[in-house]
């Protein structure tokens, strides 16, 4: 049979390409993944040593998922949180305006009495160690097409199932940003603050671990890619959920 498979961020970089075609007799993932690793060179970085996530038709999945003709199958390091799905869910090169964002959340609901937005934004790190070769010149945001979009709606339907809360808005900026550059706004709308408040904080705390972005951040000297905070993940935990980014 014959599958797709694909490479996002660092191991994209490390295998020199984006994707590639491979007519394989493999059953599962995790037999593919030996067919890789059996070329040698580059394929190393797929190694199980390392912290590297697989994804089969845009779904997170183990190594003992059954593989069909024409699949698509995806290699990524854990995310680090992102075309438009639905009016909830955008991802965009452009910035975004946060007042004009929030007027909308609330535009003819007279139900609402809150909103609650929280917006992430490119930091210098140089700004807080005071060490010249932190400072972040650019830092760069890649994502998974569809599967990242898919991955922020089934997250705001999680949390219609936790909240109390009337709309959800998540805006993730890709691309190239510079310091002070917005990258992401999630904002909210409920009856009351407390509900907005709540589920504001779970979405990014979801956002972060879940949804399939990585970052690259360059420096004076040189550019790396961004691994996966264990603070992230126990954030995360602190609503029972765990995280998938490793393993």
């Amino acid at each position: 049979m014959k599958i797709t498979i694909r490479y996002f961020a660092s191991l994209r970089e490390s295998l020199g390409q984006s994707h590639e075609e491979l007519v394989t007799e493999a059953k599962n993932a995790g037999q593919v993944r030996d067919v890789l690793l059996s070329r040698g060179g580059a394929y190393a970085c797929l190694s199980r040593d390392r912290s590297v996530r697989l994804a089969l038709n845009q779904v997170m999945v183990n190594e003992d998922a059954l593989i069909h003709d024409n699949a698509e199958l995806a290699f990524f390091p854990p995310v680090t949180g992102g075309e438009k799905v639905s009016a909830r869910v955008l991802i965009q090169t452009e910035d975004f305006d946060v007042s004009h964002v929030l007027q909308q959340l609330r535009a003819g609901d007279l139900r609402v009495g809150a909103t609650c937005s929280f917006v992430g934004t490119v930091r210098d790190t140089r700004m807080l160690s005071g060490q010249a070769n932190d400072e972040i010149v650019t830092m760069e945001l890649e994502h998974y097409p569809s599967m990242t979009e898919s991955a922020i709606e089934a997250m705001i339907d999680e949390a219609h199932q936790r909240f109390d809360f009337y709309h959800a808005q998540v805006i993730h900026r890709v691309g190239i940003l510079k310091p002070a550059d917005q990258i992401v706004l999630v904002a909210v709308s409920s009856a009351h603050r407390g509900e907005s408040f709540k589920t504001c904080e779970f979405l990014m705390d979801y956002l972060k671990t879940q949804a399939p972005f990585w970052k690259k951040e360059t420096t004076p000297e040189g550019a790396k890619w961004v691994d996966a905070r264990v603070s992230d993940d126990a954030a995360l935990a602190r609503w029972g959920i765990q995280s998938r980014n490793w393993g």
